[in-house]
């Protein structure tokens, strides 16, 4: 899978002046655009697109300082339609236009390219299962947040602590199979998995397919077709360890095993120490075998 990574990153480079096709970027990754996707997100820490613009103002830039063209033949070279477009693009990235760039030798920012590789240390292990699931349902209360990748995520805990307790303690007794008690779960997320991008947050349990009638007022039904999950745990500071998780899953665990992702939620159950600062947690995310091509 890496190999196959690392020839898309070079398809990128050889199209750097052409509109990229991710199709077929996922082709020679050997996946579907949608997990070549969110695989990417995780791996490199930001969305496949913004990879590509910033690699392409990385190399206009540097034809820019050597002065061999003119503005508007690089803005056009690299896929802008006009030079007042590529100048907002070149200023965001560069924090100058290309015209005082060029005037003034000024520094700019490089994004270098991505070559995935991986890091095999030895020292510790990732605990997982897989396990096939009937059809199941999330109950519980939702909102929509915003995406955090590092840090505890306001948005979740004012939700939490804005549901009332007594309703919340009827969610938990309806909690009848795994991932047991009040879970965590994340559901359509953006493609690109960026910083800040919106998801559902359920703060729920999982029961029978369908719901139970007895859920409280204000919650709502997530259906989950039936399908095999990954399982992972981990024990640690929270909500680092979490985080952690999710990001080894993705750099370590899926490039050494035939699974990939598919679409579903992801599902969270924690158990937090007396005093909050430690977490055992358990991670269930949707996957498939990866086909023998």
């Amino acid at each position: 899978m890496l190999d196959r990574l690392n020839q898309a990153m070079d398809r990128i480079e050889q199209n750097l002046g052409d509109a990229v096709d991710v199709a077929e970027l996922a082709r020679t990754a050997c996946t579907s655009e949608y997990h070549l996707r969110r695989m990417f997100s995780a791996l490199a820490g930001m969305p496949l697109s913004e990879y590509i613009r910033r690699r392409r103002l990385t190399v206009a830039g540097a034809e820019v300082l050597a002065g061999d063209a003119t503005l508007l033949e690089i803005a056009v070279r690299y896929g802008y339609g006009s030079g007042e477009a590529f100048a907002r693009a070149f200023r965001t990235m560069h924090g100058v236009g290309p015209g005082e760039a060029r005037r003034t030798g000024a520094v700019l920012v490089s994004q270098p390219r991505l070559a995935f590789r991986l890091t095999v240390e030895g020292n510790s292990s990732m605990h997982y299962r897989v396990v096939d699931r009937p059809a199941f349902t999330v109950t519980g209360f939702r909102t929509r947040i915003p995406l955090i990748h590092s840090g505890p995520n306001q948005a979740i805990i004012d939700f939490v602590r804005g549901l009332d307790k007594s309703a919340v303690d009827r969610l938990e007794k309806l909690s009848d199979q795994e991932p047991q008690g009040l879970v965590a779960v994340c559901d359509d997320l953006d493609p690109s998995r960026a910083e800040g991008t919106e998801l559902d947050y359920y703060h729920a349990v999982i029961t029978p397919a369908p719901a139970s009638s007895a859920a409280p007022e204000g919650t709502t039904t997530l259906p989950v077709p039936p399908g095999t999950w990954a399982v992972f745990t981990t024990s640690g500071p929270a909500p680092r360890a979490i985080q952690e998780l999710w990001r080894d899953v993705f750099t370590e665990w899926f490039p050494s095993n035939p699974y990939r992702t598919r679409p579903g939620p992801e599902i969270l159950r924690t158990r937090l120490s007396p005093d909050g600062t430690e977490a055992d947690a358990e991670l269930w995310l949707p996957v498939e075998r990866e086909t023998t091509r």
